[in-house]
């Protein structure tokens, strides 16, 4: 970054279209409800393509398992770079941002920064990076949509080895680092933790950055952005897991978690995980939560078994025991294709966005995390992101009627009479509100 930043960093972004989910999930979803996909119309109201027409092709995707260790997984890191397209980015238009030998690139025209839709306050990131060498960059830190500022604005980790007052490593205008070694031309590893007004850094796991904020320009909360500045650079190995998170779960029983009423399901603690059985049922949180990350392992103990985590939901009833949005567990998929979910798949939000690819494996363990902000809501499987949705609908109280924004329950689902499934950590992690 240069002293002076542009003020149209709030750039025009490209909107990530994500297909719908095709296929309704049996038993306790009503087939009433708005939201079902155009595939179930009669052939007569489907679209024709003339001949003189030629429709778009888009790439298969190829899967790219994240760099994380299952223990990593299970400590909450996400993967926000699937290694091979810019999918869950906002996308400036005016720089060539793409991806290139596994990495993202940019290289030409007008600065600018790669943004994600979330907003972050108590994370730790990790990214590999490279600068050529004159070339100019940053990683962004808790940014606001237009930033302009960077003492005010955000908080710019800077790459840049000659730069005359904040060269590599340092805060821009607000921290200089000292005696960093130069960066251009080869690959290195930033390590950064922001929490609350602490912000520290690590360069190839060698400390460089210990700072905290008491200025009246502190930020606890934003972006993360990757800049090109000046020159060729790139990202790879980008990952994010957020900080203090609480456990609903504690391991021991089902304190602060309740049967909805007519559930049929058992829920029981056994051998430190909640073990579903039996449904349909739901066990609901007795809280409620607006926008958080969620964290997730379970296990289906059988061959194409269906559950779900649900959230804002309303409180269950009898007569209404799931109306909230659903997060699908569900592993099958058609004709040997995991981009091919036999019912939405697991991470879909369920009727409104299908898993981009079946991760998970049945009897294995899985990391469901999910990231809900606002109108934007964002699921990964074992660290890969398989959704990126953002709700159009009109408001409305129940989420499977329309766009539901404010807090709801956590909920559990047993689904049929075929149900057995484990859960053995559940945590939340409460995000600011955009």
């Amino acid at each position: 970054m240069t002293k002076n930043m542009p003020s149209s960093f709030g750039a025009t972004v490209v909107v990530l279209v994500v297909t719908l989910g095709t296929v309704g999930c049996p038993g306790t979803h009503s087939p009433t409800e708005e939201g079902v996909p155009a595939s179930t119309q009669s052939a007569s109201t489907q679209p024709t393509i003339t001949v003189d027409e030629t429709p778009e092709v888009t790439p298969p995707l190829k899967f790219v398992k994240p760099n994380l260790s299952e223990d990593e997984l299970r400590d909450g890191w996400v993967s926000l770079f699937d290694g091979t397209t810019l999918f869950g980015w906002e996308v400036p238009e005016e720089t060539n941002w793409h991806v290139e030998g596994g990495a993202i690139v940019a290289d030409s025209g007008e600065r600018s920064l790669l943004l994600t839709p979330f907003v972050f306050d108590d994370f730790e990131l990790r990214c590999d990076f490279h600068l050529a060498e004159g070339g100019n960059s940053g990683v962004f830190l808790r940014t606001a949509d237009a930033a302009s500022n960077p003492v005010t604005d955000t908080y710019e980790l800077n790459i840049c080895d000659s730069h005359e007052s904040h060269a590599t490593g340092s805060l821009v205008g607000r921290h200089v680092a000292e005696n960093v070694p130069a960066v251009e031309g080869d690959w290195h590893t930033f390590s950064v933790r922001c929490e609350g007004a602490q912000i520290t850094v690590k360069l190839d796991g060698q400390d460089i950055v210990d700072f905290k904020d008491e200025s009246d320009d502190q930020r606890t909360y934003g972006k993360i952005g990757l800049q090109m500045n000046a020159g060729r650079v790139a990202f790879r190995n980008i990952f994010l897991r957020p900080l203090d998170s609480n456990d609903l779960f504690n391991g021991t029983d089902l304190t602060g978690l309740r049967q909805v009423p007519g559930s049929k399901s058992s829920f029981e603690v056994v051998e430190g995980a909640i073990h579903v059985a039996n449904g349909p049922g739901f066990l609901e949180t007795e809280a409620t939560y607006e926008d958080f990350i969620l964290h997730v392992e379970a296990r289906t103990n059988g061959e194409a078994l269906n559950s779900g985590v649900f959230f804002r939901a309303m409180t269950g009833t009898e007569d209404a025991p799931s109306h909230g949005y659903e997060m699908q567990i569900q592993n099958g998929f058609r004709d040997g294709d995991r981009t091919n979910p036999a019912d939405s798949g697991s991470g879909a939000i369920f009727r409104r966005a299908a898993a981009r690819y079946v991760v998970a494996n049945d009897n294995e363990w899985m990391v469901e995390t999910l990231i809900a902000q606002g109108d934007r809501i964002a699921t990964f499987v074992n660290g890969y992101q398989v959704v990126n949705w953002q709700d159009d609908r009109e408001p409305d109280e129940n989420p499977r009627r329309g766009k539901r924004l404010k807090a709801g329950h956590i909920s559990l689902q047993g689904h049929d009479p075929t149900t057995d499934l484990d859960f053995r950590a559940l945590r939340i992690h409460e995000l600011a509100s955009k």
